[in-house]
């Protein structure tokens, strides 16, 4: 790797949290493993907010309509 990228690579494991281990490359393996997890839950938000968004103003005007005008005798 090149150094830019071996510096990247250094801060973002750095951001995902405490070094893992000692070694390095056990280090490494547990980054790339957080990194994984992040973006599980990163494309999980992501869906849900995108579902959220796509039905929110789905109202069912007939269905609401016949509901609230019940004859209570």
């Amino acid at each position: 790797m090149t150094k830019k990228k071996k510096t990247l690579w250094r801060i973002w494991a750095k951001a995902l949290g405490e070094k893992g281990s000692k070694c390095d490359r056990e280090a490494d393996v547990i980054a790339i493993v957080r990194t994984f997890i992040f973006i599980t839950y990163l494309i999980t938000n992501i869906a849900i907010v995108a579902n959220a968004v796509r039905h929110w103003n789905d109202n069912d005007y007939n269905r609401n309509a016949t509901q609230t005008s019940r004859n209570y005798s």
